[in-house]
C-alpha cells in the first residue's frame, strides 16, 4: 500500500485515524501497531514476520546492554545486536548483488556462474534496519532512554507513516512523545496541509516528468538534448518525489500528535556539496555523520585520515540506497567532492551571508555536480550513465530532441518541468518572503483553498494514472 493509492486515502488512513482518535491513550500504541502492520502485511504478509522479528530481536538486545550497563558484556549485547541488523540487511538487500558480482568476475575468468538462492528485497528494510542501529547503539551510549515496554518500541520500529521511506528517525527524539503528545483539531489540520502538499508534490510534478524520465533513460543512443531533458527531469522527479513523501509522513505524524524531523531544506539552491548534505534528506545525512563518520574517527585523526572518513563514509551511503555499483560509484562521487571541499575550507553554512554573483555561480555549479551524480544514481548501470555523460557532453554530436522521444514529449509535460525547476529555485525565496508577514485570515484562507483544489486536481489525475510507487521503496 502507498500513500498515493486510492485505497489509501478512502479506505486505510481514514479509517485507521478513527479508530486511532477512538482509542483510550493507554491503547494507542497497540493501535499504532496494529494499523501500521495491516499497512506492511498489505505488500506481504510473511515478511511482515521478518519485521517483528528484527523488532523482537532489538528490544531484547537492548534489555541485556541495559542489564549488563557498565561492563564489558554491555558492550558485547550491543556489538552482537548491531551485527544481526546488518547481517539480516545484508543477506536481503546484498546477498544477490554479491553473487552477480563474483559470477561476472568467474565469467570474465572462463569459470562457470555460481548457483544461489536469490533473496526478495523486503521493502522498507533499509529504514527500520538503520533505525534499529541506532536504537542500540544510543541505549549504550545513554543518549536515548531505555523502551518502557516492548509494545512502545514496537510501535516506533513501525510507525506506518515512516516505515517505509522515512525520514530516519531516532527513538531518542520520540520516547516522550510516546509518553505524552498532544491532540488537537489545529495540529491534525497542520496535519493534513503538510499531507495534501506531499500529494500534490507527488501527483502532479514526480509523477508527470516519470513519463519523460522513462522513455529517456530508455534510449539505446540518446542525443545531447535527450540527455539533458531526462537528466532533469529526473532531478525534479526524485525531488518532488521524495519531499513529497516526507511532507506526506510528516504530515500524517501531525495527525497522530507525533513531530518528525524534516526531511528536506531546499537542498538545490546549496552552494556546496557539503552544504547540499545538510539539506537533503537530513535525516540520513544525520544518521551517516553520528554512527558511521564519527565512530570512524571524523576528524579526529588527521587531514588525510578525514578525507578517507568522508569518502568510505559516502560509499557506504550510496550503497545503503541500493545493491548496484552505480549507487557505489554515485557515493564516491559525492564523498570525493565533500573531501575537495574540506580540504579547499568549504564549510556549508546554511544561508551565510554571500555577494549575489558568487552565490549564483556556486548554486549553478553544485546543482550541475548533483544532476551528474543523479544520472549515475538513476542508471541501471554504471556502463549506461557513461554513455549518457557522452551525450550530455557532446560526445555524440549537438543534436536536438531524438524522434524516439519527441512524440512523448508534449507541452503539458515540459510546462510542469519547468514549474518544477521554478519552485525549486524560486520557491525558497517566496516561502521566506511569505513568512516575513504576518499571515492574514484572507491570505489563509486563499491558501487552503488552493492546497485544497490542488489536491483535488492530483486524486483526479490519481484515480486517471496507473499505479506509480514513490521512488524510495526500492531502497
Amino acid at each position: 500500500m502507498v500513500f498515493s493509492s486510492n485505497i489509501f486515502l478512502f479506505l486505510f488512513l481514514p479509517f485507521f485515524l478513527g479508530i486511532y482518535y477512538l482509542t483510550p491513550t493507554r491503547w494507542k500504541s497497540l493501535t499504532i501497531l496494529l494499523g501500521s502492520y495491516s499497512f506492511y502485511a498489505w505488500w506481504r504478509v510473511d515478511f511482515l514476520l521478518l519485521f517483528a522479528g528484527v523488532t523482537l530481536w532489538n528490544h531484547v538486545v537492548a534489555k541485556n546492554i541495559l542489564k549488563y550497563e557498565g561492563q564489558k558484556s554491555g558492550r558485547r549485547w550491543m556489538q552482537i545486536g548491531v551485527a544481526g541488523n546488518l547481517l539480516t540487511l545484508g543477506l536481503f538487500k546484498y546477498f544477490n548483488f554479491g553473487v552477480e558480482s563474483l559470477n561476472a568476475l568467474l565469467n570474465a575468468s572462463g569459470m562457470n556462474s555460481v548457483e544461489a538462492i536469490k533473496f526478495i528485497l523486503p521493502i522498507g528494510i533499509s529504514f527500520y534496519i538503520f533505525q534499529s542501529i541506532s536504537f542500540l547503539i544510543d541505549v549504550y551510549r545513554k543518549d536515548a532512554p531505555p523502551a518502557k515496554n516492548f509494545l512502545d518500541f514496537a510501535a516506533f520500529i513501525s510507525l506506518f507513516p515512516q516505515l517505509i521511506a522515512g525520514p530516519v528517525l531516532r527513538y531518542k527524539d520520540l520516547a516522550h512523545q510516546f509518553e505524552h503528545r498532544t491532540h488537537s483539531l489545529d495540529l491534525f489540520s497542520q496535519g493534513a496541509h503538510r499531507f495534501m502538499i506531499g500529494f500534490v508534490n507527488k501527483v502532479i510534478i514526480a509523477d508527470t516528468v516519470a513519463v519523460l524520465v522513462n522513455a529517456s533513460y530508455a534510449l539505446k543512443d540518446p542525443t545531447l538534448a535527450d540527455a539533458w531533458l531526462g537528466a532533469l527531469a529526473y532531478t525534479v522527479q526524485l525531488y518532488f518525489d521524495f519531499s513529497g513523501y516526507s511532507h506526506m509522513a510528516i504530515g500524517i505524524g501531525l495527525m497522530m500528535g507525533f513531530k518528525f524531523m524534516e526531511n528536506f531544506n531546499a537542498p538545490y539552491i546549496s552552494r556546496s556539496i557539503t552544504e547540499f548534505w545538510k539539506r537533503w534528506h537530513i535525516s540520513l545525512s544525520s544518521w551517516l555523520k553520528d554512527y558511521l563518520y564519527i565512530p570512524l574517527g571524523g576528524n579526529r585523526k588527521g587531514r588525510v585520515r578525514t578525507y578517507i572518513n568522508l569518502l568510505l563514509t559516502m560509499v557506504l551511503g550510496g550503497l545503503w540506497h541500493g545493491a548496484n555499483w552505480t549507487f557505489v560509484v554515485w557515493g564516491a562521487w559525492h564523498g570525493a567532492i565533500l573531501a575537495t571541499e574540506r580540504a579547499f575550507g568549504v564549510k556549508g553554512q546554511l544561508d551565510a551571508p554571500t555577494p549575489f554573483f558568487k552565490r549564483l555561480f556556486c548554486t549553478a555549479l553544485t546543482f550541475f555536480a548533483v544532476i551528474l551524480g543523479w544520472v549515475m544514481f538513476r542508471a541501471e548501470s554504471v556502463g549506461q550513465a557513461f554513455d549518457l555523460y557522452s551525450a550530455m557532453f557532446g560526445l555524440e554530436g549537438l543534436h536536438g530532441v531524438s524522434d524516439a522521444l519527441a512524440w512523448q514529449v508534449n507541452a503539458q509535460l515540459l510546462s510542469v518541468l519547468c514549474a518544477g525547476l521554478l519552485l525549486i529555485f524560486i520557491g525558497p525565496y517566496l516561502s521566506f518572503k511569505y513568512h516575513q508577514k504576518p499571515e492574514t485570515a484572507i491570505g489563509k484562507s486563499v491558501t487552503s483553498v488552493s492546497v485544497i483544489g490542488l489536491f483535488i486536481l492530483a486524486v483526479m489525475k490519481l484515480s486517471a494514472d496507473s499505479f506509480s510507487p514513490f521512488l524510495y521503496f526500492q531502497f
